[in-house]
């Protein structure tokens, strides 16, 4: 089985999608609730210009629109702190904060960052799944697909090829540096463009 038989058809018209150590199906079998909110979280989502063209700051119209749907529902940012012992040696072994962190599922939204903030995520997915807090990660970030859109704008070079866009990620999982965490992406698409 693949991804597609476990996300609604609406979704995955939307949406570009990759799957990795099958995050889809156990997303979807093992934590049904989380599920149904990231799937209400992404059908919500809309793109319009006056978003693309703003300054972003500390943070953006784009993950506000995401804050404002997932954080009533009890996803919160988290950060994981462990110690490791070697030898009566402590050693801190902190992680980078997850953008939403439900039970066993984490999200991370990464809309125009500088591409090594996929390091830090996926150190964090792998960190939060090898201290057994998460059992799967999800990520949202741009769809190479909006590169015309923005140079239809005028807009490309403030969405350039070094900031988080799907062809900086999946390099990176394809490198496997997820470790052995589950990881389900979405990609924003033109389709998520809310027309005037």
């Amino acid at each position: 089985m693949s991804w597609q038989d476990y996300l609604p058809g609406d979704i995955a018209e939307l949406y570009e999608v990759h799957d990795y150590r099958h995050a889809a199906a156990i997303l979807k079998n093992e934590f049904p609730v989380e599920f149904d909110e990231i799937c209400a979280a992404l059908r919500a989502f809309r793109l319009t210009e006056q978003n693309v063209k703003e300054p972003g700051g500390s943070e953006s119209a784009i993950p506000k629109r995401f804050s404002d749907i997932l954080r009533p529902m009890g996803w919160h940012e988290k950060k994981l702190n462990a110690k490791v012992i070697v030898d009566d040696h402590e050693f801190a072994h902190d992680s980078h904060y997850v953008d939403y962190l439900k039970g066993r599922v984490a999200f991370d939204l990464e809309w125009n960052s500088k591409d090594q903030t996929y390091d830090r995520d996926l150190y964090a997915f792998r960190a939060f799944f090898e201290y057994e807090k998460i059992s799967v990660g999800v990520l949202a970030t741009r769809s190479n697909d909006l590169d015309p859109w923005f140079k239809e704008l005028g807009i490309y070079s403030k969405y350039g090829a070094s900031t988080t866009q799907m062809g900086k990620l999946l390099p990176r999982l394809d490198a496997g540096r997820n470790g052995g965490c589950p990881v389900l992406v979405f990609g924003i698409t033109t389709k998520l463009i809310e027309k005037k």
